[in-house]
């Protein structure tokens, strides 16, 4: 396994559209096992592959305590959505940003697993939350395009300014 480079926002490649994985072999199970390795490091809950600068529809999920949980989201698709809900969100491509986000309370989604078999689950809470903004992110759009553009335009200078004094 190994760690990969997880991009930052603005990086304009965060903005790529996932394009559907053909076939799930040993180089997508590969790809997955160095995106939770990279998750579990950064601290995160989910990894998408567009953060890693792979632009195929693959999620990593874990939401366990114990860290020994870990969701596989090949191909996924929201089949339905029910509720609303306005939770706290980070991403691990905008660090040190947290802000409020209105999502679906609850999900059913479709994917792959790691043998290629397809299955549904239908999500709520953290988890459904977590499945909404990780398939964003295949989608090309990042948690911060749902603030205002106000937020956005702070969190650009906030970002920028770090970046700055981290050279």
């Amino acid at each position: 396994m190994a760690l990969l480079n997880i991009l930052h926002y603005p990086d304009p490649r965060l903005h790529t559209v996932a394009k559907p994985v053909a076939v799930v072999d040993d180089r997508i199970r590969t790809l997955c096992a160095d995106m939770l390795e990279t998750m579990y490091e950064a601290r995160g809950i989910g990894l998408a592959a567009t953060q890693v600068n792979v632009h195929e529809r693959v999620v990593v999920i874990d939401i366990s305590e114990d860290r020994q949980q870990p969701q596989y989201f090949i191909n996924p698709e929201i089949l339905k959505r029910d509720g609303r809900c306005e939770t706290e969100e980070g991403c691990l491509s905008v660090p040190g940003v947290y802000d409020k986000v209105t999502r679906a309370e609850r999900v059913t989604v479709r994917a792959l697993n790691l043998q290629g078999e397809a299955y549904e689950l239908e999500a709520d809470e953290l988890l459904a939350i977590c499945i909404q903004h990780e398939i964003d992110h295949l989608d090309g759009k990042v948690f911060v395009e749902h603030l205002s553009r106000m937020k956005q335009d702070r969190i650009l200078k906030k970002l920028k300014k770090r970046e700055r004094q981290n050279l």
